[in-house]
């Protein structure tokens, strides 16, 4: 609450002295502590979370103003857990029981105590303190005596919390089975297997494993001859060979960038942005960026500077990875609202780089971790020192073709027309800031005369009728002016420090004197003529003489410059240095007149924006459409001037307060932590995050790899390791992946090697009763845990059993459900982030509007009717049944065995090939069905668990 808020409540408290001090003091500060006699309550994890989501974000934005640390209104603090919930014969609140409660009433509004006295909470709001108070009003443990300061819970996370603490090289533990290690991984999981009497799986069979590995690394099935050449070299090393093929391969790339998109919130698309282009023009170019870095095993560090600072690096000649900074461009656009833009790409940033939730600083501190809201817009200034360019730099080289030319023609015509038109109403924008310039005078002197809203109904003049922007630009110019333009605007603010009731007889005083002054060059000479020769009776008629001289002025300069344009001569300042003075509020730098061109299209008339959006669409659909249009980065690159950030109170950019540096988070940097230096600082941002010495960069990468070869992470929650997160399942095992990592150059597929090699990765899925018992959720790994497939696996292993895929690599998106059907690999379909397919939700696609580190996994019957019904799936059964390998066996036993040999890359067992063969007898074939009898059963062996599932 503001202060006039304030006064509300201590009016209430004189008022209504025992209900005021029951709402208001039965919620205890800090400083006060529960009854003695009282135990406290325990609080669930669900509890907590909803405490902690719903109900104190409340008190901190509507309640804490008035009622926190610094200001105590009627001796109530709403940062801290209450002292007495209830109080002999009124009482504040009844745990359990909100209709009780005196605390529910004044929000509802229900009495003449009302709470807040600004405005009652929304209806979401007050729902949320009912089901609170209904749950017991439970607070969680943690607000005691003592308030921990932001330094002292950095210094107790780096000392306490895993995460925090440097990476530790750790050296593999005894085990009594050293036998099974087949590398140090084994020996960190054997242990903790060992500790509960627990043994491993016995290894996958041969097939299985070649299975596994091959869907993990390149996310497509293995063939037929394939399994039989793995299962027929008996060479000790062979899987190993395996491995290396499978990572050499150009899908692999397709396959690990795709769960890198996830956590890069990829899409082709911004949302919803009303009238304006939807898509993307050159999404494909960071898409495909990322497939090349993992097919090239680009170290993870580059990785991380590209992604942030490619403009930044020197790249040589080849600039394609001037495309990595899709990674912050690409997110949602928030109908162009810079402020949910930069949070977005400080979410993607510290949640996909780090597993630090920096983004809950954006309005107070952050509630758990070591965050300061500080921090939040130490990293805002970067990005708000970082803009996209007017044009996409070109990345590889255009075709030299006539339909480049054509392109090329169609573009330059198509921004020309936009520019052009664009040019002409700045100018005429330009000339009515200049005309109206004693308008908008009368609008600050009307905010700052409180009489004179009296007079608005004799002015045509009225705030609606005037730009805000401009209104507050005029009025911020005129509190800045009595220190940088004295001489124009001293007598401005002369007259305006005189009171309503006594300005008639001082302003005479004040006028007489400005002669004086101005012979003395205190004052501008036409200002002291203008306001001395009548003295202005009001400070309306102030205004109203500023504005007359100023178009004067303004008048003055447009006959010089036809003179000048006359003779040929040139012009760039007014003779009589009075007048060149009062010109340059016009046109000088600082001026509310002079606005850059980029930001005078805000300022355009309705008609006018809507015709430069139809414009500018016109330009970027020809660059998405454009088959000629050559490959470009979606890029960013350093403002010509950074912006020293100012941290927004509330996370209300109308609420400045102090200005921080741009810089590294306190939490993870040394204590001579350093402000940027260079430019934006976002290559000294991407240096800090991938900087050995950064405890959480490679700790979150392994993990995330982790979850994709196991199905499940190391650390459960992948994308927060803050204080709140679940701690490692395996904590030394964490720490000896990540320093192994960083040791071996921050290589990806040494990694994988790493991981698939040993005997944890190869064990069997199998489930064991005695094991099952101890640990039900496969925690301690004492098997492969079972998966089903992915969409994209998925359907590209439809198209690879009907020898339909699409081997091109790249390239723009396609749309996958237009016929006919592409047969390209799924990460090439083109996201919708506004519009996604349903077939995509189906089957846990994630969400592209946040950085995702897991999809969720269900099992819902559109699945299972996408296999029976999908046009896309009923054209790759008939192309599966009739490949020569299949359609061509007059044997119906071999046609059988052809068809599991091309969905499941083994031979038929002898009862299924009996049992395959009496479906397809029974099968009607008059024609009444969509598919003939061996399409029907290519359709069984597509829709088989063992399909869609990995062991």
């Amino acid at each position: 609450m503001s202060s006039p808020h304030g006064r509300v409540a201590m009016n209430m408290h004189r008022r209504f002295p025992f209900v005021a001090l029951a709402v208001f003091g039965g919620l205890a500060g800090l400083v006060r502590q529960a009854a003695a006699d009282e135990t406290p309550r325990p609080v669930s994890a669900q509890q907590a979370e909803f405490f902690e989501s719903k109900v104190r974000p409340l008190f901190a934005n509507r309640c804490q103003e008035c009622h926190g640390s610094d200001v105590q209104e009627a001796g109530l603090r709403l940062d801290a857990p209450p002292m007495a919930i209830e109080r002999a014969g009124d009482p504040v609140i009844v745990p359990g029981d909100p209709g009780q409660s005196r605390l529910i009433e004044v929000v509802r509004y229900q009495t003449d105590v009302q709470m807040p006295p600004d405005g009652k909470l929304s209806d979401e709001e007050v729902a949320a303190l009912v089901a609170w108070v209904d749950m017991g009003a439970p607070w969680p443990a943690g607000s005691a005596a003592h308030v921990e300061t932001m330094d002292e819970r950095m210094a107790r996370a780096r000392a306490e919390h895993w995460a925090f603490r440097p990476v530790a090289a750790r050296e593999p533990p005894s085990v009594k089975d050293a036998g099974w290690c087949a590398n140090p991984i084994d020996a960190f999981v054997l242990a903790r297997l060992e500790a509960q009497d627990l043994t491993p799986s016995p290894p996958a069979d041969r097939r299985t494993l070649l299975r596994r590995a091959t869907f993990d690394v390149v996310g497509l099935p293995p063939s037929y001859d394939q399994v039989q050449a793995f299962l027929n070299d008996k060479t000790p090393d062979a899987f190993e060979r395996a491995v290396d093929r499978l990572l050499a391969s150009p899908q692999y790339g397709e396959r690990w960038g795709r769960h890198w998109l996830d956590v890069a919130r990829y899409a082709d698309t911004k949302g919803y942005v009303f009238t304006q282009e939807r898509r993307y023009p050159f999404s494909y170019t960071y898409r495909d960026y990322v497939v090349r870095a993992f097919n090239e095993d680009l170290p993870w560090d580059r990785f991380i500077l590209e992604q942030l600072a490619a403009d930044q690096l020197d790249l040589g000649e080849d600039n394609r990875a001037l495309a990595a900074m899709g990674f912050l461009t690409l997110g949602r656009r928030f109908m162009f609202n810079t402020q949910d833009i930069i949070d977005d790409r400080i979410d993607v940033v510290s949640r996909g780089l780090m597993g630090l939730t920096v983004s809950c600083a954006r309005c107070h501190d952050h509630k758990f971790d070591p965050v300061p809201t500080a921090d939040y817009y130490s990293l805002y200034g970067v990005f708000a020192s970082s803009v996209e360019p007017d044009t996409e730099p070109l990345i590889g080289q255009a075709e030299n073709s006539e339909a480049y030319a054509q392109y090329e023609r169609e573009l330059n015509e198509r921004e020309r027309a936009f520019t052009e038109f664009r040019d002409v109403k700045y100018r005429q924008l330009r000339r009515e800031l200049r005309a109206r310039a004693g308008d908008y005078l009368l609008q600050v002197a009307r905010e700052q005369t409180p009489q004179a809203a009296g007079d608005e109904a004799m002015l045509s003049l009225g705030p609606g009728e005037l730009r805000p922007q401009l209104v507050r630009r005029w009025r911020e110019f005129i509190e800045q002016s009595a220190a940088d333009r004295p001489a124009v605007f001293g007598p401005w603010h002369a007259f305006a420090a005189l009171e309503p009731d006594e300005f008639a007889a001082k302003a005479s005083q004040i006028a007489a004197g400005l002669p004086a002054k101005a012979a003395a060059m205190e004052t501008n000479r036409l200002v002291a003529e203008a306001l001395a020769g009548q003295p202005p009776p009001s400070m309306l008629d102030v205004a109203r003489l500023y504005g007359e001289l100023l178009a004067r002025v303004d008048r003055m300069w447009d006959e010089a410059l036809e003179q000048a344009s006359a003779s040929g001569a040139a012009v760039d300042r007014l003779e009589d240095p009075a007048a060149e003075e009062l010109r340059q509020v016009l046109y000088g730098r600082g001026s509310p007149a002079v606005v850059p061109v980029e930001r005078a299209q805000r300022l355009f008339a309705r008609d006018v924006r809507d015709q430069l959006t139809a414009l500018r669409r016109k330009v970027e659909e020809l660059k998405v459409d454009s088959p000629a249009a050559p490959p470009r980065a979606m890029a960013l690159v350093d403002a010509p001037s950074p912006t020293d950030p100012q941290v927004f109170i509330r996370g209300n950019a109308g609420r400045p307060g102090e200005t921080v540096p741009r810089q590294f988070l306190a939490v993870l940097s040394p204590a001579d932590r350093r402000p940027f230096q260079q430019g934006s600082g976002r290559l000294e941002l991407a240096r800090a995050i991938a900087s050995p010495e950064n405890p959480l960069t490679a700790r979150v990468l392994v993990n995330r790899v982790w979850l994709h070869h196991f199905g499940e992470p190391l650390v459960e929650t992948a994308s927060d390791f803050g204080l709140r997160s679940e701690p490692p399942t395996h904590p030394e095992l964490l720490d000896y992946l990540a320093a192994t990592f960083v040791e071996q150059g921050w290589s990806l597929k040494k990694l994988h090697r790493l991981i698939m090699l040993s005997s944890t990765y190869q064990q069997a899925s199998s489930e064991r009763a005695e094991a099952a018992a101890v640990d039900p959720e496969n925690r301690l790994l004492w098997r492969m845990n079972r998966r089903r497939l992915e969409f994209e696996p998925i359907r590209d292993s439809y198209l690879a059993a009907a020898d339909r895929l699409d081997p091109a690599m790249g390239g723009r998106p396609v749309d996958l459900w237009a016929r006919p059907f592409s047969p390209r690999r799924t990460i090439y379909a083109f996201i919708d982030r506004q519009d996604l397919p349903g077939i995509l939700r189906n089957f846990d696609f994630a969400n592209p509007d946040v950085s995702n580190d897991e999809r969720p996994r269900t099992t819902v019957p559109q699945q299972a009717l996408f296999a029976m019904n999908s046009p896309f799936v009923l054209e790759q059964v008939r192309a599966m049944a009739a490949r020569q390998e299949v359609a061509g066996q007059s044997d119906p036993e071999h046609r059988v065995q052809a068809l599991y040999r091309l969905a499941l890359a083994r031979p038929a067992e002898p009862p299924e090939v009996e049992l395959a063969l009496r479906f397809v007898a029974e099968q009607p074939q008059d024609g009444t069905t969509k598919l003939d009898p061996w399409e029907m059963l290519a359709q069984v062996l597509l829709s088989t668990n063992e399909f869609i599932f990995v062991d």
